[in-house]
């Protein structure tokens, strides 16, 4: 196991990065916004490639910052009307010319150096899109040749894993969703900056908590070798990223989908061996939120018939969720494009806590680097 020096209490990078996420987010806050309003001098160019996207716009990432892309996907369609479509980059680059949509295209990449990545930014600018660069490194290459760059402030990242530089991401694709509708004049963005200002402090009591029940629950499930992730709307991403992340840190199979194409095949493989972790969290002030979570719990029950091992992340104290589920992890309530800051944590924590309980060298999974700057 790789350990740290112990001049910290973290027996790892991956503990304490994923510790650092109350002040990363704090601090990438902090780059755009002021006394509850957008920043002039850091959204100003946010405002004016937005300007020039019109009505479309395509992301381009890999792993994990794709994830983050599929949440602005759903945050700035939502939000504004604006039509975004998400592409792997890899595949983007090699897609022929008539193809290729006259829209706006926004990178997202932790390192600003990822190579598939980088090639599908410079195929955007050579065909004169306006391009807007989101990275970690504000002097990277991507945030250089882009028409705009938004950086996250997450700081330094140096377990292969992404933690703090994915829950980075989310804030800024949900601040860019909120000036995608202030620009369209769908809605103003006071209340949307209002409650993102809290999410810090809200990671930041539940922690300790997360920590300690995810142990448990990772205890539980030390014999399980493959894990199946279901979230719908915003939260598909989230299960995605909560199956790379255990793919990646503890070696095991996992894959995410849509809550509502269970039953459209791979239903067949839930049985008692194979866990189903479920994100079944609520916005009781959003409409559309609490008809999802009803169609969770609906999807829940069907399973528990089946006799399925389920975990459920759900919101603190939901009686129906903790009837249904073989265990829970409890996250407290907030908006509805917020909850995954907060939800893909308790995740985070299941893949970590999976892997060194494998023995495995968590910082350093085998076969993976951190900015893959060849193809």
């Amino acid at each position: 196991m790789s350990v740290m020096q112990t001049s910290h209490p973290y027996p790892h990078w991956m503990l304490r990065e994923i510790h650092e996420q109350p002040a990363t987010l704090t601090a990438t806050l902090a780059r755009y916004v002021a006394d509850g309003r957008f920043r002039e001098d850091t959204c100003g160019p946010l405002r004016a490639w937005l300007k020039d996207a019109g009505s479309e716009i395509v992301i381009c990432a890999s792993g994990s910052s794709r994830h983050a892309g599929m949440v602005a996907e759903i945050l700035i369609e939502d939000a504004s009307g604006i039509a975004v479509d998400v592409e792997y980059a890899s595949e983007y680059t090699y897609r022929a010319e008539r193809a290729v949509k006259n829209a706006a295209v926004m990178v997202v990449s932790q390192s600003g150096e990822t190579a598939d990545t980088l090639a599908a930014l410079r195929r955007a600018v050579g065909a004169g899109h306006p391009t807007l660069a989101m990275t970690n490194v504000d002097g990277s290459t991507m945030a250089r040749e882009a028409t705009a760059s938004f950086p996250t402030e997450a700081g330094r990242e140096r377990a292969i894993p992404a933690t703090k530089s994915f829950t980075a991401q989310l804030l800024n694709v949900y601040l860019l969703s909120l000036l995608a509708a202030e620009a369209k004049g769908t809605e103003l963005p006071t209340v949307g900056l209002e409650e993102l200002a809290k999410v810090p402090g809200l990671i930041a009591e539940q922690l300790a908590g997360w920590e300690e029940s995810v142990r448990e629950v990772a205890a539980r499930y030390k014999e399980a070798t493959s894990f199946l992730f279901l979230g719908r709307g915003v939260h598909y991403p989230v299960a995605r990223e909560g199956a790379l992340k255990l793919k990646e840190s503890a070696y095991l199979h996992a894959e995410g989908y849509p809550s509502g194409e269970l039953k459209h095949g791979p239903n067949a493989l839930v049985s008692e061996g194979i866990p189903l972790v479920m994100l079944a969290t609520v916005d009781r002030q959003d409409a559309g939120s609490i008809e999802r979570y009803e169609k969770v719990v609906a999807l829940m029950e069907d399973m528990r018939k089946q006799g399925a091992d389920i975990l459920a992340i759900c919101n603190t104290a939901d009686a129906v969720v903790a009837r249904l589920a073989t265990n829970v992890i409890e996250v407290k309530e907030t908006r509805e494009g917020l909850l995954p800051i907060c939800e893909v944590v308790p995740l985070q924590l299941l893949s970590y806590f999976m892997a060194i309980n494998n023995g495995i060298d968590v910082d350093h999974p085998r076969n993976l680097v951190k900015a893959v700057v060849a193809e």
